[in-house]
């Protein structure tokens, strides 16, 4: 009996063996839950340039359509500001503002080609025409009375494009939210898929955002499901090239923080796919390598849960990351020099908490900051009955020794906070007055050498229960 249940199961791995060979069954599947599309399913992909709804989203779209529901896809820039693959793609650096329009359209056009790809019209996507490495910035200070945003390459301080859905739209935070509410109100989507809160592309932080505060004004935060799918992450992918068979996996780091779904590709998804990717010509062209590690045999979907306290009298709730610390062995980013090595200071959530009528937040630094090195603490609150553009915007800015205090660009004192360091600990205390006495925030921090970005910890959400 021994002997035969060792031949059953000796001819069991053959088989398995066999398969995982062929590339039908695969030894390092995630082994994560899957996204279930149903037959009531309105699907709307948000992708901050011409390229990423391939990237993240090109099976999911194929899924959708498969399926025959209603997909639409929302580009937030043309990508007009990647210099180095208009260099490979020109032939010569693009300088002029009337070129860096011309690679917009350039891009847009390829977008229109890719999605042919995959099974989409072009009246089936929507391209609003905002400044590619510009909507992070208007994130931070572009808001009610502060003037546009202008962009470096194109000069424009509003959508120069005409065949986009608001040309001549001011590069707003409040106008990117009337797009965008707009877009969800007209097209009443029950899934949406959007760039990732760990991004470390400003463009897909920015569109991650104000797709949240869209969901808050719309109204449609409890009726939508938000999956959004990571692209930058320094040290991830692990591997890069075209690999089909094998399965993209989270970056470890955010394995006790974000819950993960993970959507399989049929060989045929995959090879649609890579055909669609290969549209996208100005971006393959250059970064060839990069971009064939997300042709894989899934796709990755997930978030952070909002952090929720209680608004009773006396609360004292304390969130507390679930992660250990994981800071040390995290790579730096690749694109430092030895400089900004030397003087580099990663910073990690430790704790957020309320404190009666105060919001503390606390980071840990991984050493002091030093002469040159800041770091900046943003928190922007929300609430039903004003205007989100009208809401502070309290950005807090510190040095070695000193901190200053802003709304968007407006100093304000000194004191209207509390900052407490303790060597490389940082606990912040801002009156909820100050915010707005919001319903709901969203929080960061970041370092950085000068204008160089160093680190930074994911926005995250907090809500307030009645």
């Amino acid at each position: 009996m021994l002997e035969s249940c060792r031949w059953i199961l000796l001819g069991a791995w053959c088989v398995l063996f066999g398969l995982i060979s062929a590339g039908f069954v695969r030894a390092d599947d995630p082994g994560l839950p899957g996204i279930e599309l149903k037959p009531t399913d309105r699907i709307l992909v948000l992708a901050p340039h011409p390229d990423d709804e391939v990237l993240g989203c090109g099976g999911i779209i194929q899924q959708a359509l498969h399926l025959n529901l209603p997909v639409r896809v929302v580009f937030l820039t043309n990508g007009d500001n990647n210099q180095w693959s208009f260099l490979i793609y020109r032939k010569h650096p693009v300088i002029f503002s009337g070129a860096a329009e011309s690679m917009g359209r350039v891009r847009q056009a390829e977008a229109v080609a890719a999605a042919g790809a995959l099974g989409l019209g072009a009246q089936q996507l929507t391209f609003l025409g905002y400044p590619d490495f510009g909507t992070m910035s208007i994130w931070y200070t572009h808001w009610n009375d502060r003037p546009p945003f202008r962009s470096f390459l194109t000069r424009t301080a509003a959508v120069p494009y005409k065949n986009v859905f608001r040309p001549g739209a001011p590069y707003k935070g409040e106008e990117i939210l009337r797009d965008l509410d707009r877009i969800l109100q007209d097209f009443q989507p029950t899934k949406l898929f959007v760039s990732h809160p760990a991004d470390h592309n400003g463009d897909h932080l920015a569109f991650y955002l104000f797709s949240r505060v869209a969901l808050w004004e719309t109204g449609m935060e409890n009726t939508v499901e938000v999956y959004p799918y990571l692209i930058h992450h320094k040290g991830w992918p692990k591997s890069h090239g075209y690999k089909p068979r094998l399965a993209l996996s989270p970056p470890e780091v955010f394995n006790e923080e974000i819950r993960w779904f993970s959507s399989p590709l049929s060989s045929d998804a995959i090879d649609r796919k890579y055909a669609a990717l290969k549209k996208h010509r100005s971006q393959y062209q250059s970064s060839a390598r990069y971009l064939l590690s997300f042709v894989r045999a899934n796709e990755l979907f997930g978030d952070f849960s909002p952090i929720r306290f209680s608004a009773k009298v006396g609360s004292s709730d304390v969130y507390r990351p679930d992660s250990p610390d994981t800071r040390q062995g995290q790579p730096m980013p690749e694109e430092l020099t030895d400089v900004e090595r030397a003087a580099f200071v990663g910073v990690e959530w430790r704790y957020v908490s309320l404190e009666k009528d105060r919001l503390v937040l606390s980071f840990a630094l991984s050493k002091p900051l030093a002469q040159g090195v800041g770091a900046s603490i943003y928190i922007f609150g929300y609430r039903k009955d004003r205007s989100f553009g009208a809401m502070p915007k309290v950005h807090i800015k510190l040095g070695v020794s000193r901190y200053t205090v802003y709304d968007q660009t407006k100093k304000l004192p000194s004191d209207s906070i509390e900052v407490e360091r303790k060597a490389s600990d940082l606990i912040v205390k801002v009156p909820w007055a100050l915010l707005g006495d919001p319903q709901k925030i969203l929080t960061s921090a970041r370092t950085y050498l000068g204008s160089v970005p160093l680190d930074w910890v994911s926005w995250r959400t907090v809500e307030i229960l009645p």
